[in-house]
């Protein structure tokens, strides 16, 4: 059984836990909305649409700053115990500093791992319902991409016609072994055309040596066409690049896919790294809170204390991106990127853990 003192730090930490989430709740579902209030403005719908879709939205920016609610939670709950003088209280019984920090850290390691199993799954589940729905709402809907074991799959219409795109793998900005069956309107086949690559760089696709058969069978041969369409290699990137709407096993199973393809999987590998290493994010965000707080003067007001807090949520924040950033762009390994930075932290807390009985 848990003992009473560590009893009390639980509730306390959950408590606090519990509030600073729910204002921040609050600030995200008012922010988010007044921006769906914005998308939904030229469509004449009511506000219960921006209200739905917000909610939607919600639980995935909630987990992405998940790290920063902890932090100013850690804080909050050491201003408390200053506050009490139970600080003290605690010392005179053998209760050591680095126990109390010890203790909320496990906590937030077993909530981080409950996060990271139960919480992502349902907030990747709403993104995903949110990304669907708000799709209806936008002239994209007629625009459909999908990637699987087969290859790259795009519905594009356009100019009266369905085209159905369907390519073996991407290189560059490159599609191979690519067939394309055009469609009227009524999805009647009027032609299809196969080449061994497509130059997809702008919306004006540049296909040589294409073989073109009609609808009955005959074979029309051209040294180099053009072919019109709403999609280019930035939109086909951008179309994937959303991967806060796909679970742990969808990640993975995307993984596969786009390996397959030849289509690069450093999004998704620094995605998946980011989403397994929240537990350990949160640990040491609790491990600098607590290190802040005893090295902060008490006199100040809790805005203040609040306010550092902040600063440094922006200052790892901007640190994890730039990182980031450079495992994208291949500069560093990906798995270094997302790793790299919190190990530069934990080894800063572990010094600023040194003498933090003393304090």
């Amino acid at each position: 059984m848990l003992n009473t003192y560590k009893l009390y730090l639980m509730k306390l930490y959950f408590r606090y836990l519990l509030t600073i989430s729910i204002i921040f709740v609050c600030l995200i579902f008012i922010l988010n909305i007044i921006e769906e209030i914005k998308f939904f403005e030229d469509l004449n719908l009511s506000i219960f649409y921006p209200i739905i879709f917000t909610f939607l939205n919600l639980p995935t920016i909630l987990f992405e700053i998940s790290p920063f609610i902890f932090l100013i939670t850690t804080q909050m709950f050491f201003l408390e115990l200053y506050n009490r003088d139970e600080i003290i209280i605690f010392k005179q019984y053998g209760i050591r500093n680095l126990d109390i920090i010890k203790f909320i850290s496990f906590i937030s390691l077993i909530v981080g791992v409950l996060l990271v199993l139960g919480f992502y799954t349902l907030s990747s589940n709403l993104k995903n319902n949110y990304l669907i729905f708000k799709n209806k709402f936008t002239d994209d809907n007629k625009y459909l991409a999908v990637i699987n074991e087969s290859g790259l799959w795009i519905k594009d219409e356009i100019n009266d016609y369905v085209n159905i795109v369907h390519a073996k793998s991407i290189e560059k900005n490159f599609l191979k072994n690519v067939s394309i069956n055009q469609m009227d309107k009524d999805h009647l086949l009027v032609q299809s055309i196969f080449a061994e690559e497509i130059d997809i760089i702008d919306n004006t696709w540049k296909i040589k040596n294409a073989k073109i058969f009609n609808v009955n069978g005959t074979k029309i041969d051209n040294g180099e066409i053009i072919f019109e369409t709403n999609f280019n290699l930035e939109k086909i990137n951008n179309l994937f690049s959303n991967l806060s709407s796909l679970n742990i096993i969808q990640l993975f199973e995307q993984y596969n896919d786009y390996k397959s393809l030849g289509y690069s999987t450093l999004d998704i590998e620094s995605h998946i790294h980011k989403i397994t290493s929240l537990p350990l994010y949160l640990v040491i965000m609790i491990l600098l809170g607590s290190i802040l707080m005893f090295n902060t003067n008490y006199n100040k007001s809790k805005v203040a204390n609040l306010v550092i807090g902040v600063l440094l949520s922006v200052v790892i924040y901007y640190v994890n991106y730039f990182f980031n950033l450079m495992g994208i762009n291949e500069r560093i390994p990906v798995i270094l990127s997302v790793w790299f930075p919190f190990i530069i932290l934990l080894l800063l807390s572990g010094i600023g853990l040194v003498k933090i009985n003393e304090k």
